[in-house]
C-alpha cells in the first residue's frame, strides 16, 4: 500500500502513515540505566533532526529509567523489548511513547495479551519486528532458505495475532543485511498490509559501506512510495544515522530544509586543500537549516560558472579563494578566512 494510504499511527507527539511525512528515526547506544548519558545523546540527535528515538530495554532498572529520561527530552521514546513481556509492562507504566517487540519471542499468548491489553489502556502502538537473521524454522523449512516471501508471511502471522487481540495500532518493520531481498520484501509487503511501514537495512556495516547500502536500499524502497518512518543503521555514532537519513530524503525530494552541500572532484587544476574544504563547509552547513544549496568548488576560473544553481559557494585557488552567490563573484579571500566569509553569508539569512 502507498505511503498515502497507510494507516496513521500515533507515537507520542508524532503521528506516520497516511500520507505523513516520513520520518527519521536512530537508536541509542548507551545503557539506558544511565539517564545523564541517554539523555545526552538524545539531546544530540535531537539537534541533529531525529524524530523518533529508540532505547534498549533489557532490564526492569532500564524500563523504570524511562520516566526520568521522558522528563528531559523532546522527541518520542520507543523501548526495545525482547523476550520479558513484564519490561514491556513497566516500560508502559513509565510513559513510553511505543514499544518494539517480536510477539514471538515474549512468550505464550496469555503474555502476549497482557501486553497488548496494555497497550490498549495507555494507547501505546506497537512496532511488530521480524529480522531476517532470526526467521523461524517454520518459514525457513517452507522456502528452504531464508527468503523474502518467508519475512513478509512471518511478519503477518505476528500481525494477525494482535488483530484477533482487536489491536491494530500496529507500525511493521521486516528487516534484512541483504539489499535486494529487502526491496522485494518491502514491494511484497506493501501489497498485504495497511500499517505503517518503519524501513531499514539492518546491520548495513560502517558510515562508508552503511551509507551505500542503505542509499540504494532505502532509495529504491522510498521511491516505490513504501515506508513511512526510517532509520539508518550504521556502526557508528547515531547522529551519523540522521544526517545520512535527512539526505536520503532530501535527495528523493520526500523532504526539504536543511542545506545541501555540492562540490567538484579534485583534479590536477586544483591548487586548494579541497577535500578538507569540503569536509569543513559540511560540517558547517549541518547547523543551518535553510533550504539552501552551498557549493564547494576548486577552481576560482571556472567554479562560479559551472556551480551557478547554487545559492552560495566557495571557489578555492593558490593561497586565496572567492566566495560567490548565484554565479556572481562577491569577493576575493585569503584561503584561511573562506570558511569564516561563508558562515557570514548564511548567518546574513537568519
Amino acid at each position: 500500500m502507498h505511503r498515502q494510504q497507510t494507516r496513521e499511527v500515533r507515537i507520542g507527539d508524532k503521528v506516520i502513515g497516511g500520507g505523513n511525512p516520513i520520518l527519521i528515526q536512530s537508536m541509542c547506544n548507551t545503557k539506558t540505566e544511565d539517564v545523564k548519558a541517554t539523555v545526552d545523546q538524545i539531546l544530540e540527535l535531537e539537534d541533529a533532526g531525529c524524530d523518533i528515538i529508540r532505547v534498549a530495554i533489557p532490564t526492569m532498572e532500564a524500563a523504570k529509567a524511562v520516566s526520568e529520561i521522558k522528563k528531559l527530552i523532546h522527541i518520542p521514546l520507543v523501548g526495545d523489548i525482547h523476550f520479558d513481556y513484564r519490561l514491556a509492562l513497566e516500560a508502559m507504566e513509565n510513559g513510553i511513547d511505543k514499544i518494539r517487540i517480536n510477539p514471538g519471542n515474549i512468550g505464550s499468548e496469555d503474555r502476549v495479551r497482557m501486553v497488548i491489553e496494555k497497550a490498549k489502556e495507555c494507547k501505546i502502538p506497537i512496532r511488530v519486528g521480524v529480522n531476517s537473521g532470526s526467521l523461524e524454522k517454520t518459514y525457513l523449512e517452507k522456502y528452504g532458505k531464508v527468503t523474502a516471501e518467508g519475512i513478509v508471511e512471518s511478519a503477518m502471522a505476528k500481525v494477525h495475532m494482535l488483530e484477533t487481540m482487536d489491536f491494530e495500532d500496529i507500525v511493521i518493520s521486516i528487516k534484512s543485511s541483504d539489499v535486494m531481498m529487502s526491496i522485494k520484501a518491502h514491494e511484497l509487503l506493501a501489497k498485504e498490509s495497511k500499517y505503517p511501514l518503519h524501513v531499514g537495512i539492518t546491520e548495513a556495516g560502517s558510515v562508508y559501506a552503511g551509507n551505500m547500502k542503505s542509499a540504494i536500499g532505502l532509495g529504491n524502497i522510498l521511491y516505490q512510495g513504501i515506508g513511512d518512518t526510517i532509520r539508518v543503521s550504521l556502526t557508528d555514532r547515531p547522529v551519523e544515522e540522521i544526517r545520512s537519513a535527512k539526505l536520503i530524503l532530501k535527495t528523493l525530494g520526500l523532504r526539504k530544509g536543511g542545506v545541501e552541500m555540492v562540490s567538484c572532484p579534485t583534479c590536477g587544476r586544483t591548487e586548494i586543500d579541497l577535500i578538507g574544504l569540503a569536509k569543513k563547509v559540511e560540517e558547517l552547513v549541518s547547523h543551518y537549516d535553510y533550504d539552501i544549496k552551498v557549493a564547494v568548488m576548486g577552481c576560482v576560473v571556472n567554479g562560479p560558472g559551472e556551480a551557478r544553481e547554487a545559492d552560495f559557494g566557495i571557489a578555492g585557488g593558490k593561497g586565496e579563494g572567492l566566495i560567490f552567490r548565484k554565479g556572481e563573484i562577491l569577493r576575493k579571500c585569503p584561503e584561511q578566512e573562506l570558511l569564516v566569509e561563508l558562515k557570514k553569508e548564511l548567518d546574513g539569512l537568519a
